[in-house]
């Protein structure tokens, strides 16, 4: 895994070689610009000669690497910490001819440690880094005079360049420590939502085949009428042919039997769809436990405060996913037991899990939930199975899209484990049902105590 990463950035974090030369061009504008005001407008005495080569040693670059690779080319990584290295180097070639640490353009040293925190690794960025800061090092000592009147030579005391010298190290620490979080928060965002993506593409194709079954019922209809009424003349015709008589019969039952299969996949999407699209909260809760009852772990579930008729939602995968992934964290980590308790209201509906294991990390609790967040000290750790991640963003993200709140806590009343509630408003968890024969919604029971071994 490694080495891979060292050779090889992901796509997404490699940077796009039009970016950076575009960067460099603009660069390439304002030293010329800086170079011309300072020689030629104000007078001031310059190397103009040197500092013009290595600004066109930049313009050569550009035009090189603008020819040779396509414009969206993105870099690996050596080719862009090359790069970058080459555009800090450059620059403090310029610095050491116009003053060194006395320039005031001697901030922009940071430029390429931000760009490279952007896209790269934070080891790599830290190798630009110590390169830009023996460089400036480096300056701070050796460098010819700032461009001044030729009346005097301007001298600035050595307390204030060591001061200069320290804001650009510290700017650099930290801009490029800063920049690297974001960057990498980002990125770990855009990938756990492309994840979410995958999850609800799955479950919509699913969803999707019942009208793609009534749809095939519905071309087919009309050829296999066909065949039938043939079949049916056929056996008229030849009923008393020994030779064909049994062929027809044949024929004219594979008929029948596919105008059958076809009814039963046109059923799928019309009148048996109300009861499979529709489903009350302890239905909810016995689907999502099922794939968990057999890892030797007790699955209790019972509903709790109950008041009036049991809520009934639209069957929603993303709901499906959410709280099963929220089941599937708490038979992980649980010891013995994991607890499920439903309560409903004319106003509100939740679900509370709770487990008997280690709990959630006291200084972890405000981060649960976003992506790539292991949050519990438990076995899996040591183990190497790994925490609650992306996977748990996923369920919360899932969650929260149909309405619900999602709140993490350590379980009060036993000292131990994990409890997770998640609550939506009743009109939110109900909007959407399909109505029943009449037009008016199902109601069903309430659900009764149920224990899952």
């Amino acid at each position: 895994m490694a080495e891979l990463e060292t050779t090889n950035l992901n796509l997404s974090r490699r940077l796009r070689l039009n970016t950076l030369i575009r960067l460099r061009w603009l660069a390439v504008a304002g030293q010329s610009a800086a170079i011309v005001v300072v020689a030629y407008v104000i007078d001031f005495p310059l190397p103009a000669l040197e500092c013009g080569a290595l600004i066109a040693c930049s313009a050569i670059l550009n035009i090189y690497l603008a020819l040779r690779y396509p414009a969206n080319h993105r870099l690996t990584i050596y080719p862009a910490l090359a790069i970058l290295t080459y555009d800090a180097l450059q620059l403090a070639g310029l610095l050491y001819l116009t003053g060194g640490m006395t320039n005031p353009f001697a901030l922009l040293m940071v430029v390429p440690v931000v760009v490279s925190a952007t896209s790269m690794p934070i080891r790599y960025t830290a190798i630009l880094g110590c390169v830009i800061v023996a460089a400036v090092t480096v300056l701070m000592f050796y460098y010819e005079p700032l461009p001044w009147l030729p009346a005097g030579r301007f001298s600035v005391p050595q307390t204030y360049v060591v001061g200069l010298w320290l804001s650009v190290v510290l700017t650099i620490l930290f801009t490029s420590a800063y920049t690297w979080r974001v960057a990498d928060e980002a990125r770990k965002l855009a990938n756990a939502l492309s994840a979410t993506e995958l999850v609800l593409q799955r479950e919509q194709h699913l969803s999707a085949l019942d009208g793609l079954a009534a749809a095939a019922a519905h071309e087919l209809g009309t050829p296999l009428a066909t065949i039938a009424l043939v079949s049916k003349e056929m056996e008229r015709a030849l009923a008393a042919d020994p030779q064909y008589s049994d062929d027809i019969r044949l024929l004219r039952s594979q008929s029948e039997r596919c105008r059958d299969i076809l009814k039963r996949l046109t059923s799928l999407s019309s009148e048996g769809e109300a009861h499979i699209a529709e489903m009350p909260v302890s239905s909810l809760v016995e689907e999502v436990v099922a794939p968990h009852r057999d890892f030797g772990v007790r699955v209790e579930m019972a509903p709790g405060k109950t008041i009036g008729t049991e809520p009934v939602m639209r069957r929603n995968p993303g709901v499906l996913y959410g709280v099963g992934n929220l089941v599937e964290n708490a038979v992980d980590f649980a010891k013995s037991k994991v607890e499920i308790v439903w309560n409903f209201s004319d106003t509100d509906v939740e679900i509370k899990i709770t487990d008997d294991g280690p709990g959630f990390l006291a200084d972890m609790l405000d981060q649960i939930g976003e992506p790539y967040t292991s949050s519990r000290s438990a076995r899996e750790i040591s183990s190497g199975a790994g925490g609650l991640g992306l996977g748990l963003f996923i369920a919360k993200t899932l969650l929260e899209r149909s309405g619900a709140a999602v709140n993490f806590a350590n379980s009060m009343h036993s000292g131990l484990g994990a409890s997770v509630l998640v609550s939506w408003p009743r009109e939110t968890f109900e909007a959407g049902r399909v109505s029943a024969p009449g037009g008016h919604k199902m109601e069903l029971p309430v659900g009764k105590s149920d224990k899952v071994q």
